[in-house]
């Protein structure tokens, strides 16, 4: 019997590709202590805080756990994807990678996944942790389906724009500008529902995507469908992904 050590440098299957490089992905943001801060540690800190304090500011507790979700979809989506993608670019991970038969769409992919296997984690404890504190949300089917069209839109949206700013700036500006939007959207219908704006500003700040997120979030609590919130989503999500094709390079 004779055996055969013909070399059949043959590439994984395509799913296989792509879950090892979504978990690699997921480890790495997860051993970054910054990230780790952003992603768990300061939404508990204001989901626990708010349970006690939220009503002194106008903001009862079942408003505010689901907003809390959309804070870390938002956080997620956009500040986390926009910082690990820009240095990466940066050390030319990227163009490395590309390289491997793994390819630029799946390293997108890959981020992708990553990213939503990482807040579809954060929702579920930060879930367990707000019905362990006395969160009671209506549980309705439709608005339960609306909400979920809605942040699949949005989270669309929101990588989109964290990959067209990864994808056009140096890492630093981009450091500095994913932080700056993601403190500058949790009073914009994030964390505030948009009746506690001011009236002159309500319509525009409802046609932002992280407003139309919170406001579905907060509506599913209640058990309501809100309907316009999946349009805005939806066109922010077409738009984010035409600008992110439009502006990305893979070098620095």
């Amino acid at each position: 019997m004779s055996l055969d050590f013909t070399p059949r440098p043959v590439p994984a299957a395509r799913g296989r590709q792509l879950r090892a490089h979504a978990a690699m992905e997921a480890g790495l943001i997860l051993r970054n202590g910054e990230q780790l801060i952003l992603a768990l540690l300061f939404p508990m800190a204001v989901l626990i805080g708010g349970r006690y304090l939220a009503d002194r500011v106008g903001l009862g507790f079942q408003e505010l756990a689901p907003s809390v979700f959309a804070m870390v979809m938002w956080s997620s989506g956009l500040t986390t994807l926009a910082i690990s993608t820009g240095f990466e670019r940066r050390y030319n991970v990227l163009e490395r990678l590309a390289a491997t038969p793994l390819g630029k769409e799946g390293i997108l992919a890959g981020k992708g996944l990553s990213i939503a296997l990482i807040t579809l984690g954060q929702v579920v404890l930060l879930a367990a942790t707000a019905l362990l504190l006395g969160w009671r949300p209506v549980l309705d089917p439709l608005a339960g389906l609306v909400a979920l069209v809605v942040a699949v839109l949005a989270m669309g949206a929101f990588t989109g724009l964290g990959l067209a700013m990864a994808g056009s700036l140096r890492p630093e500006t981009t450091l500095a500008l994913a932080n700056v939007a993601y403190l500058a959207g949790l009073p914009l219908g994030v964390l505030l529902p948009v009746s506690a704006l001011p009236a002159w500003s309500q319509l525009p700040v409802s046609l932002l995507p992280t407003a139309a997120l919170g406001e579905t979030f907060r509506a599913a609590s209640r058990g309501d469908v809100l309907l316009v919130p999946i349009l805005v989503t939806a066109a922010w999500c077409v738009l984010a992904a035409w600008l992110a094709r439009k502006v990305f390079r893979w070098t620095s």
